[in-house]
């Protein structure tokens, strides 16, 4: 149908007056500026896809435009320079939290130069049972990274047995659910426990699974430093399926934390433990690990030689000489020197033990077991034994193989982690891995071995981890996400953290931003503490 020539032109007339109207409303509106546009940036969005060349509009602490926004105005504008942009990093297993209420570390700088946003603290069944009493010490003075809590079992059940080696009564047992259910209300994302350390290795798992059941009911996960990570009782694999079976039966993400095959008897062990998680996986559980890229751990030096509750003697007890004992003391100190003999064989032998921080004696900081028994003397087991007399100590320990630590990594199910902490840059030797666990993963097995894509170590660092844990509007790069965001150069990322001199910040951030705030500022760190306690 025609329409006639002076009602067409009407209907001309009046598209062009309201295609002015429009025009000039937007004209007089314009667009509210942005609070940082990141220009300039390829943007690799944490999903596992590969980069795109985009902008990044951002207000308050959100992510509000993700495209070409052109030279949209903007309080400040970012030029990445062609540099990679991926969402902040998320360390699903952390220590920081002793760290952070400190003045001097409260910034998490360590953190913050491998990228790191996000950490989740108080794992391998510690940290305080009062989650908001922690809450407010770490919100008191402002900290630099977000913060996500766990509930310790361990510290559940020392706050209801303190001690005992038994199971709980019903009684015990129900006030260890209320101890998680309020924690679990007070916004913590899960329970994690230790059962290698004590008191958690005096648990049962129908106690560990009561109390998962609890986490489930908010809809929490259940994290563990598993009950045996090498051959000291049940075995790495058995370790494992406790996990899965502790996941299936309390209907709850189970991880094991800081997946591992301990020690020379167990190199190559790491196909048959993941193994169980896919044939888990496969019916339908979910279970996931998490991984620190390092072939040595850190652990008390107690814990390490002297596990499972060994009662050790008082340090009055251990300084006495062998000449002075009694024959039934000298039987009673055979069998503890050969307990710790067989754990050293079991680490790889004293020369794998490095002190890391000792309290009587900072100038063993640094020197293996082996060397300090050769300086005294005497043999390593009783170097160790006078180690734990005279105050304890921290180790470093040298027991893992680097194809289990390859064949983890590869897992689509494992997330990166770093189990380090905040500590002052007087402190001893520390493992490297507080300054350098995220850094040391893109260098050295992405960018160097080529162990993984980088699409695929970013997505184990970022989305992974955030959807693992329930951290919500984190871990991707899309509109409406929080803005904890990343801007650098992958081929100048690098760890300088070793463990001869671990002090030392990683290098390659250009930006970080957490909740939209800038931290690091063209490599250079500011002064602000945007940080959050987030709340599951």
């Amino acid at each position: 149908m025609r329409l006639p020539r002076a009602l067409l032109a009407t209907a001309v007339t009046l598209l062009v007056i309201s295609g002015l109207t429009v025009q000039g409303s937007f004209r007089s509106q314009p667009a509210e500026p942005f609070d940082v546009l990141i220009r300039n940036g390829r943007v690799m969005d944490g999903s596992g896809n590969p980069w795109l060349r985009l902008d990044i509009g951002v207000r308050g602490d959100r992510i509000v435009a993700v495209g070409r926004l052109g030279n949209a105005p903007a309080q400040r504008t970012i030029d990445a320079g062609d540099r990679l942009v991926t969402p902040g990093f998320i360390d699903v297993h952390s220590h920081a939290a002793e760290g952070l209420p400190h003045p001097d570390l409260r910034q998490g700088r360590p953190l913050l130069s491998q990228g790191i946003t996000t950490v989740v603290v108080n794992p391998d069944g510690g940290g305080p049972v009062d989650l908001a009493r922690q809450r407010a010490a770490l919100t008191g003075g402002g900290v630099g990274p977000n913060v996500a809590l766990l509930i310790g079992h361990g510290s559940v059940r020392r706050n209801v047995l303190g001690a005992a080696n038994r199971p709980p009564t019903a009684e015990e047992l129900d006030r260890m659910r209320a101890l998680v259910r309020a924690a679990m209300d007070e916004g913590a994302y899960g329970l994690s426990s230790g059962l290698f350390y004590t008191p958690g290795s005096f648990a049962q798992t129908e106690e560990v699974i009561a109390l998962a059941q609890v986490a489930a009911e908010f809809g929490g996960l259940y994290t563990s430093h598993i009950r045996d990570e090498g051959d000291y009782n049940i075995g790495v694999v058995a370790a494992v399926q406790e996990v899965i079976r502790i996941a299936e039966e309390a209907a709850i993400p189970g991880i094991v934390s800081h997946m591992k095959a301990l020690g020379p008897d167990n190199w190559g062990l790491a196909p048959a433990l993941t193994q169980r998680i896919e044939t888990a996986r496969a019916r339908g559980v979910q279970v996931f690990a998490d991984q620190y890229p390092y072939e040595a751990s850190s652990t008390n030096l107690g814990a390490a030689l002297l596990p499972g509750g060994v009662t050790v003697p008082a340090p009055e007890e251990l300084l006495r000489s062998i000449e002075s004992l009694t024959p039934a003391e000298r039987v009673e100190r055979a069998r503890l020197e050969q307990a710790v003999a067989e754990n050293l064989r079991r680490r790889g032998g004293a020369e794998a033990i490095q002190i890391a921080f000792h309290r009587a004696d900072a100038s063993l900081e640094g020197r293996t077991l082996g060397e300090i028994a050769a300086m005294r003397g005497t043999t390593p087991e009783r170097a160790a034994l006078a180690l734990m007399a005279g105050g304890g100590a921290s180790i470093v320990s040298y027991n893992m193989s680097e194809d289990d630590i390859r064949h983890i990594m590869r897992k689509p199910y494992t997330m990166t982690s770093s189990d380090g902490g905040l500590v002052l840059p007087t402190s001893g030797k520390p493992h490297p891995r507080n300054y350098g666990a995220f850094s040391r993963k893109l260098a050295l097995y992405v960018r160097e071995g080529r162990v993984l894509d980088l699409e695929f170590a970013i997505r184990s660092m970022t989305s992974l981890p955030a959807s693992v844990f329930g951290i919500r509007d984190r871990g991707l790069i899309r509109e409406g996400a929080v803005a904890d965001l990343l801007i650098f150069d992958p081929a100048l990322v690098r760890d300088r953290a070793t463990y001869t001199d671990p002090h030392q910040l990683a290098e390659g951030m250009a930006y970080v931003l957490v909740n939209g705030v800038v931290v690091v500022d063209e490599g250079r760190f500011t002064e602000a503490l945007p940080g959050k306690v987030l709340r599951k």
